[in-house]
């Protein structure tokens, strides 16, 4: 493998880590950065596998909060409300990921133009409803009711067109079903957990055989770099967000997607 290739990966990487727990599409952001410096995985799969590193970096913040979720569970119905509405939640994805795997690897990864559109026009969402008076009836992710954890669940599945993103289509369904803005980003961390879990198993189950070991080389770079701008962005978003909403996200995307739309124009 050579130096560039490496370079690129830990820059990306570096994207991965700063941009998977904000509003602003993780893997738009991946995918045309590949695009314009000619980084190009198997079966798109570094963008999805190097999410492991973004994963640790959740486990390690929430590590002694986790640990207590599980050491309450046999004894504690909160704790046991609060797991099963994110297992719910978890639900939609699980089952439409798999079912759409294929499709949304070759065609919708593929689709640089569509996902700088989609970007646009999340922020352009984000704006809207960062600016509505919402009156929030949930402070808490641990109150909140199963229903509006599925329903935020159903929410996540507009994240497999990308561009969309994740935290952004679960943090602005939770705005709308009445929390906080944020408990919607915590609830959005946990939330994250098996997503990023499941689709990581899905697409080394589905990819393993096509990697080599410079792509492994490649992708460990990545997960490290992901794995230490992803601690920093977790452990700062929760205030940044209490205090200052998710304007500068939203604007962030359009900036974003109309610099990918001129540069495809341009090249």
């Amino acid at each position: 493998m050579n130096e560039t290739t490496l370079v690129g990966a830990a820059l990306l990487g570096l994207i991965e880590g700063l941009t998977e727990f904000i509003p602003v599409s993780s893997t738009a952001h991946l995918l045309l950065v590949g695009h314009f410096l000619g980084f190009k995985s198997p079966g798109n799969s570094f963008e999805v596998l190097i999410q492991l590193g973004a994963i640790g970096a959740i486990l390690s913040v929430y590590f002694a909060r986790l640990w207590k979720l599980a050491t309450d569970l046999p004894s504690s119905p909160k704790a046991r409300h609060f797991v099963g509405a994110i297992l719910l939640a978890f639900l939609p994805a699980a089952v439409i990921g798999a079912m759409a795997h294929g499709f949304i690897k070759s065609v919708l990864f593929e689709s640089t133009a569509l996902i700088c559109w989609v970007l646009i026009a999340g922020g352009i969402v984000l704006l809207v409803v960062d600016r509505m008076k919402l009156t929030p009836k949930y402070t808490n992710v641990m109150d909140y009711p199963l229903s509006m954890a599925f329903k935020i669940g159903v929410c996540q599945t507009l994240a497999m067109i990308p561009g969309t993103s994740r935290s952004g289509a679960t943090i602005v369904g939770a705005l709308l079903l009445g929390a906080d803005k944020r408990s919607a980003a915590e609830f959005s961390f946990f939330l994250a957990m098996p997503t990023m879990a499941g689709a990581f198993t899905l697409d080394l189950y589905k990819n393993y055989d096509l990697l080599a070991a410079d792509d492994v080389a490649a992708i460990v770079v990545g997960f490290v770099m992901a794995f230490i701008a992803g601690v920093v962005v977790v452990r700062s978003l929760l205030d940044f967000v209490s205090r200052r909403g998710f304007t500068l996200f939203g604007w962030w995307r359009i900036v974003v997607g109309t610099l990918g739309l001129v540069g495809l124009w341009l090249l």
